[in-house]
């Protein structure tokens, strides 16, 4: 029987080189979520560069899951490599600012929990999560995140000296020019590499600058391995682990799709059995992030475009990428590296990787029928329910501090009005009536003349 070409096994060489270009694809997308959370959370360089270590740990532990498997229990088998993903970022930096980070870290390993004993109910129920809702809560993702990014470049604090400095914001507009030019001019894997590049470049041009100091640098050991539960023991809030189980929701929703996408592209049939298994590694993450103080994974779809480009379908060669992830997670030397980048670089970055995320949600919509008036008004409420926040800050403020949390993520509140909306109006009989009566509307007015009127002459007009 032949072998599909998913389970091909390469040779060394060619293998290890697939899966190193795997990784410098989703290495910046992976970073820039502890970069940005701690620069939020005002965490020192030490910390911020533990997170980095901790998040390519268990990155690489996610893709090795979910490339080989584990038995019957997790794992999709697909070539897939998992990162972690910006849909937890704003719900975790509103929880660490409200109950701390033990809360962060106990609500997401719970989540995580929770994921895993949804995975195979959310499989059979796929279908209320179409591209209509995914679609909305990544353009949402992507457009509440930008003020991150902003934050980063302009700063935080009205009152410091280097509020809005000038220089700052010409360096993230110098990162964001080497990234349009890498990424619209290169050629081959130098596309590809457009932002990690203009990461790279940036660092050089803030030196001279005075914005980088690697002073603090070679002060962690070559090699070393997270601590569990680095910030003491983890707490639960209610509000909190319900926020961080939304997460989850929307993390199985975005998996679901580049998952689904995978199989289409290698021509692997995809069962719910299969999916289910995907699943369950998406809430393992939850629960090694939550004991590693790292992140939620997701499948990265830039990943799923290299595969589709290269055509190199071996699962084996993400399951290599994992490992790559593995030793870099290691060296936390490396993270220290990557945490004296300067604020306005990583913004600049974020400003591109956050705007792609926001348009691969628009992208996704456009699978959507928005002929349909319904489904116009479905997709058109949740994104403005969702970006609201964001532009009326403090509207919730005088919510007790536990709503808040969940109302203050515009996320939050574009899945539960996507999902919600969607299930009522496009699986309920309410939809049908409603569509029903929309089209004998449109049949009576077109069968109507419309009559105008001048003074005592009547004029019909056809319609």
């Amino acid at each position: 029987m032949a072998i599909h070409p998913v389970d091909q096994r390469l040779p060394i060489a060619r293998q290890s080189a697939f899966a190193l270009q795997h990784v410098l694809i989703m290495y910046t997308g992976c970073i820039t979520v502890p970069l940005v959370f701690g620069a939020a959370v005002g965490l020192d360089r030490s910390t911020v560069a533990m997170l980095i270590s901790a998040d390519l740990l268990v990155a690489g532990i996610i893709t090795i899951i979910q490339s080989l498997g584990v038995g019957k229990v997790a794992g999709v088998r697909l070539p897939i490599v998992c990162g972690a993903t910006f849909a937890g970022l704003t719900p975790m930096i509103l929880i660490a600012k409200e109950y701390g980070l033990q809360a962060v870290y106990g609500s997401m390993l719970v989540g995580g929990v929770v994921g895993i004993a949804l995975a195979v109910p959310f499989a059979k129920i796929v279908r209320y999560f179409p591209p209509l809702v995914t679609g909305v809560v990544l353009t949402v993702i992507g457009i509440s995140l930008i003020g991150v990014a902003g934050g980063l470049i302009v700063g935080n604090d009205p009152t410091s000296p280097s509020f809005a400095d000038p220089k700052n914001l010409a360096l993230a507009a110098a990162v964001v020019v080497v990234a349009v030019a890498f990424i619209c001019l290169g050629r081959g894997m130098w596309t590809q590499l457009g932002v990690l590049m203009a990461l790279v470049i940036g660092t050089v041009i803030a030196i001279p600058m005075g914005l980088i100091d690697l002073s603090g640098v070679g002060g962690s050991a070559w090699v070393g391995f997270p601590m569990p539960f680095h910030f003491g023991a983890p707490e639960f809030p209610v509000t909190a682990v319900v926020a961080m189980s939304i997460v989850m929701a929307v993390v199985f929703a975005e998996s679901t799709a580049s998952m689904l996408a995978v199989s289409e592209i290698t021509g692997k049939p995809l069962k719910k059995a299969d999916l289910a298994r995907g699943l369950v590694a998406d809430g393992m993450s939850g629960v090694l992030g939550g004991i590693f103080n790292a992140f939620v994974d997701t499948v990265f779809s830039q990943n799923v475009g290299a595969v589709a480009t290269t055509r190199v379908y071996s699962r084996y060669v993400t399951a290599t990428s994992g490992a790559i992830l593995i030793v870099l997670g290691l060296i936390p030397r490396m993270g220290e590296v990557v945490a004296a980048l300067p604020d306005p670089v990583v913004g600049g970055v974020g400003i591109i990787l956050f705007s792609t995320v926001a348009v691969v949600g628009i992208n996704t919509l456009r699978k959507v029928d928005l002929s349909d008036p319904i489904n116009t008004t479905i997709a058109a409420v949740s994104v403005g329910i969702g970006i609201l926040p964001e532009f009326a800050e403090g509207m919730f403020e005088r919510f007790p501090s536990s709503a808040q949390i969940l109302l203050g993520s515009g996320i939050t509140l574009a899945a539960a009005s996507a999902f919600s909306l969607n299930l009522l109006f496009n699986h309920t009989r309410l939809g049908e009536l409603a569509r029903r009566s929309r089209e004998s509307l449109h049949a009576t007015a077109k069968s109507e003349p419309a009559t105008s009127s001048a003074g005592d002459a009547s004029v019909t007009v056809p319609v």
